[in-house]
């Protein structure tokens, strides 16, 4: 492990190290390989720490090429392989959900629009075949060589589903209304099927990230038996059309999941797993537990990462990737992703345990 330099801190110093993209490496992990050096993985960033490394603070918003541009160098100068994206503006489930000013999330019982039969029928549901995904041939202009689109999702299927009906009406609907649940997880899932299968035909696009959190910290958000029988089928889909284009599909989740990991690897057949807690599992302990079954990807706890001290994350990133270095299947990043409350100089000193390893 090279010693911590306070350097590590300063986007200056890193830009004077800025990595060559090759999506190869991270392709690697993702089939269950090892690297020819260590590989870095995020869900996403923040528009703050975007600027910064991009040193760009202008972009118009309403400009979606230019923004998209913008990202796509941010995550070059942060030594990713890849940029993360929608794949397109035009594909997502409305709900009466909203966000509090700042940001705050809100009860996932708020904005429910599909209470009954009625609300069902009259949804105004997302037509991903007349979604434009242009920008996954668009972005071909500025990526760079050897980089890659890695697409996500609009959330995923349990997540829509709560959106829309509220999670105690959702519980309540599996109960007294089995037949209406039954049709509001088919008619989300079968959409982000065709969405998945969409995106993954493009050839910019390296992998996809299904992203749909599905437990608290002590167990799944619904039984077991009703993740299996709602949602877990839809995952399958998802991952059969994303494995047709050849494709790795990466399962992003949140919660413990402890009860159907071995679905997530036998049944559903997800190439990787992202989003790990310290109070649910820690990363190293994943990765020795399931490590040589599914690729772990991330993994350095948010609240670690946000209230260490920049040395002592460093050093915990630099031992996970001493621990993974002989069998490969890691890329090192987060627990979640990297919203503007994580300290900069802290992010960064994560990411140079892979830039600088020696």
């Amino acid at each position: 492990m090279k010693p911590f330099n306070p350097l590590f801190t300063e986007i200056t110093y890193h830009r004077q190290f800025e990595r060559t993209p090759d999506f190869s490496q991270l392709m690697r992990v993702l089939r269950g390989g090892r690297p020819d050096r260590p590989v870095l993985f995020e869900l996403f960033m923040n528009d703050e720490l975007y600027g910064r490394l991009a040193d760009r603070q202008d972009v118009a918003e309403a400009d979606d090429m230019a923004a998209l541009k913008h990202q796509v160098t941010a995550f070059r100068h942060a030594g990713y392989d890849y940029v993360t994206l929608h794949a397109t503006p035009d594909f997502y489930f409305h709900s009466g959900r909203r966000m509090k000013a700042g940001g705050a999330t809100v009860s996932i019982n708020e904005g429910a629009v599909i209470t009954d039969r009625s609300d069902f029928e009259q949804y105004a549901w997302p037509d991903p075949d007349q979604a434009d995904y242009s920008r996954l041939e668009s972005i071909r202009n500025f990526l760079p060589e050897g980089m890659r689109a890695i697409v996500y999702g609009p959330g995923g299927v349990l997540e829509n589903v709560i959106e829309l009906a509220g999670y105690e009406s959702l519980c309540y609907m599996l109960t007294d209304e089995p037949e209406l649940a039954r049709d509001l997880f088919d008619a989300v899932g079968s959409r982000l099927v065709e969405y998945y299968r969409h995106s993954a035909a493009f050839e910019t696009v390296g992998a996809l990230i299904s992203n749909d959190d599905w437990g608290f910290n002590s167990q799944t958000m619904l039984s077991v038996d009703d993740m299996r029988r709602y949602v877990f089928p839809w995952h399958q889909r998802i991952v059969e059309v994303i494995h047709a284009q050849g494709k790795p599909a990466i399962l992003h989740s949140c919660g413990n999941l402890s009860s159907v990991m071995d679905d997530v690897i036998d049944t559903m057949r997800y190439d990787a797993k992202h989003s790990f807690e310290d109070k649910i599992q820690p990363v190293e302990q994943a990765y020795l537990e399931y490590g040589d079954r599914i690729s772990i990807l991330g993994g350095i706890d948010m609240d670690f990462l946000c209230r260490a001290e920049p040395r002592d994350i460093y050093r915990r990133a630099a031992e996970l990737l001493d621990l993974t270095d002989s069998a490969g299947c890691y890329a090192l990043g987060s627990g979640n992703s990297i919203p503007v409350y994580v300290p900069a100089a802290n992010y960064l000193a994560m990411i140079s345990a892979a830039l600088f390893h020696e």
